[in-house]
C-alpha cells in the first residue's frame, strides 16, 4: 500500500470515528495546483486572466443571517445573549440533521482541511474544516492559519469540525429551520454543519462565532477588527462595519497590516485569527487600492461571483450583475507589507469607523473609554436606502460590538474586555466618520479619502497630541480645533451646515436613535449609560 493511501485511510478512521462514512476518496490538505485540478475536472469553477479562480456561489451571494442557529445545550447555553442574532436550536433536531448530513455525504468526495484559527500558540484552536467542493477547501486554507511544519503527517487534534455539504438541504417542516439553508452551531459537541448554502464566507464566520465564545471566557478580547503595526511597534485597531473604510484604511503603505477582520486581545498583546484576507472587489481601484487589487490577478485567490469575459477570461470587477457582494480569498503573504507573527504588541490607539449619512458627527472625535464602550456596544453607522418610489434617506445602522450578528455573549462582556485592556494600556481611542459634512445626505458631502487620512495620521502619529479640543454639547466626545493637512473648517460639523438650527435639529435626532438603540441592551452600569449623547428626555 503507497504512503499515500495509508494516509488516506487514516483520515478516513479518524472522520468515521464522527459519523462521516464515505465510499468516495478523501483529500486532506492538497495544495492550490491540485485542488485547481479538482475544481475544474468537478466543473466547480474556471481560471480567469492571471491565474485567478471564479467561482458562483449560487442563490447565496452573502451570509444566510436568519438561517444559523446556536443549539440549546447546558452548560453553553447560560453564556449565550439569545435574541435577534443567537436564535436556539433544539437538541434533537441538531442530532437529526447531522446525521442527514453525514448521510448526505456517505458517496461522496470530501476534502479535509486541517489548521488554526489563532496565530498565538497559547490561545489558536485546532480546527478541521470538512467539505463538500474542493474550492472550498481551497478557501479554508487561505483564511485559516496552516499546521507550522506545513507536512500532512503532523499530528493534529481538532478541538472544533466545521462540515459544510452546500447540497445537503434541510426540509423546514420536518428538521424546524427556517429554509432549506442552514448554519448550526454546537458548542457542546464542538461542531458546526452547513447547508444549503455555497457562500464561503459562512466557513469562515461560523469559526470566528466559535472564537468570539470560547476566547471570553479565558479572559481575552475577540474583535471583529482590521489591525497594523507601525515601524515603532505601534499596534492600531479598527473597527466598523461594511462600507465604513476599515479595510481601506488599515491598508496603509506607511504601516504593516496584521490583519483585516479578526484579532484577538490578550494580555501580551494583539493576534490575528485568520490566515488570509476576505476582501470585497466589487468597484475596486487598481490606484486607491493596489494590493488587494493586485490579488485579484494572482494564482490562488478564490474570487466569488466575479463577472469575466468569457472568452478572454478578463475581469470586469465593475460589474455588481451577480452581486454588489463580490469578493476575494488570497492568503495574507499576497499583500506585500503584510507582517507576519504569533503576537503584535498591544494596541496604542483604537479607531471606531463610521458613515454617518445624517452628516451630524465631526470627521475626527476623541473618546473617553466610558464613551468607547457606549459607541463600542452600539455599533453605530448609517446608510443610505432606497424606497419603493425611488426616494432615498439615511438609516441608522446598529450593530453591537461592530459585529453583532457573530457575538454570543452578551455585548458588555466584550465591553468590559476592552475597557480593562484600554485602561490597562494607556489606549486613545478616536471616533472617525467617514461619511457625511457639511449636511445629510442630499446636501453633504463625503469627508475625502486625503482629509481622512491626514485626521488618522494625525491621531495615530501624536500630532493631535498638543492640539486644543471642544467637548460636543451633546454627544460628549472632544473634537480638535485643528490638524495637520485638514483644513479647520470642515472639524467642526456645525458650523459647516449652512443652518445651525437645521444641524442642532439633526443631532437631536441622531441622538434620539443612540438613545433608543441602546435601551435594549438593559446595561446597568451607569458610568456607560452617561457616555451615551444628552436627549433632553
Amino acid at each position: 500500500m503507497t504512503n499515500t493511501a495509508t494516509m488516506e485511510n487514516g483520515i478516513k478512521a479518524e472522520l468515521e470515528k464522527i459519523g462521516i462514512r464515505t465510499s468516495g476518496r478523501v483529500h486532506r490538505d492538497l495544495p492550490a495546483p491540485i485542488l485547481y485540478e479538482h475544481v475544474f475536472a468537478r466543473g466547480e469553477g474556471v481560471m480567469a486572466a492571471g491565474g485567478p479562480l471564479i467561482v458562483r456561489t449560487g442563490t447565496h451571494t452573502a451570509r444566510a443571517a436568519k438561517d444559523k442557529f446556536i443549539v440549546k445545550r447546558a452548560p453553553s447555553a447560560g453564556n449565550i445573549w439569545w435574541g435577534e442574532y443567537n436564535v436556539s436550536f433544539e437538541e434533537g433536531r441538531f442530532d437529526r440533521l447531522y446525521a442527514k448530513i453525514t448521510a448526505y455525504l456517505r458517496d461522496k468526495d470530501v476534502y479535509v482541511r486541517d489548521c488554526y484559527a489563532g496565530s498565538d500558540p497559547e490561545y489558536r484552536l485546532p480546527v478541521r474544516i470538512i467539505t463538500e467542493y474542493a474550492w472550498h477547501n481551497l478557501f479554508a486554507g487561505h483564511m485559516f492559519i496552516g499546521r507550522p511544519s506545513g507536512g500532512a503527517g503532523e499530528a493534529h487534534s481538532p478541538e472544533f469540525t466545521v462540515i459544510s455539504a452546500p447540497g445537503c438541504k434541510a426540509d423546514p417542516a420536518a428538521d424546524g429551520t427556517r429554509s432549506e439553508s442552514f448554519i448550526l452551531v454546537d458548542f457542546e459537541k464542538k461542531t458546526v454543519i452547513i447547508g444549503g448554502t455555497a457562500y464561503a464566507g459562512e466557513i469562515k464566520k461560523s469559526v470566528f462565532t466559535v472564537m468570539n465564545y470560547l476566547l471570553p471566557l479565558k479572559g481575552v478580547m475577540p474583535m471583529h477588527c482590521s489591525a497594523n503595526v507601525g515601524a515603532a511597534g505601534d499596534t492600531a485597531v479598527f473597527f466598523g462595519l461594511s462600507g465604513t473604510g476599515k479595510t481601506t484604511l488599515s491598508s496603509d503603505p506607511e504601516r504593516r497590516l496584521i490583519g483585516d477582520d479578526e484579532h484577538g486581545w490578550t494580555d501580551k498583546g494583539v493576534f490575528n485569527f485568520e490566515g488570509g484576507c476576505y476582501a470585497k472587489v466589487i468597484n475596486l481601484s487598481a490606484s486607491a487600492e493596489p494590493q488587494i487589487y493586485a490579488c485579484t490577478r494572482r494564482f490562488g485567490t478564490v474570487l466569488e461571483n466575479v463577472v469575466f469575459d468569457p472568452a478572454t477570461r478578463e475581469l470586469d470587477l465593475n460589474d455588481g450583475s451577480l452581486t454588489e457582494n463580490t469578493r476575494a480569498g488570497y492568503p495574507l503573504d499576497y499583500i506585500g507589507n503584510a507582517a507576519r507573527g504569533e503576537r503584535f504588541p498591544h494596541p496604542k490607539n483604537i479607531v471606531m469607523l463610521t458613515y454617518d449619512a445624517f452628516g451630524v458627527l465631526p470627521p475626527i472625535s476623541r473618546l473617553s473609554y466610558e464613551q468607547a464602550m457606549y459607541h463600542f456596544i452600539s455599533g453605530y453607522t448609517a446608510k443610505v436606502a432606497n424606497t419603493e418610489i425611488g426616494v432615498k434617506e439615511p438609516k441608522a445602522t446598529f450593530s453591537a460590538c461592530f459585529g453583532a450578528p457573530f457575538m454570543s455573549h452578551h455585548p458588555t462582556v466584550y465591553a468590559e474586555l476592552l475597557e480593562k485592556k484600554m485602561r490597562a494600556h494607556k489606549v486613545n481611542c478616536w471616533l472617525i466618520n467617514t461619511g457625511l459634512a457639511g449636511g445629510p445626505y442630499g446636501v453633504g458631502k463625503r469627508v475625502s479619502i486625503a482629509h481622512t487620512r491626514a485626521l488618522l495620521n494625525g491621531a495615530l502619529g501624536g500630532a493631535l497630541d498638543g492640539v486644543k479640543f471642544v467637548r460636543d454639547e451633546v454627544f460628549g466626545f472632544e473634537v480638535p480645533e485643528a490638524c495637520p493637512g485638514v483644513p479647520a473648517g470642515i472639524l467642526s460639523p456645525r458650523s459647516a451646515w449652512s443652518s445651525a438650527a437645521d444641524y442642532d435639529a439633526k443631532r437631536a435626532e441622531l441622538a434620539g436613535l443612540f438613545a433608543q438603540n441602546f435601551r435594549k441592551f438593559g446595561v446597568s452600569n451607569e458610568k456607560i449609560t452617561a457616555a451615551g449623547p444628552r436627549t433632553g428626555k
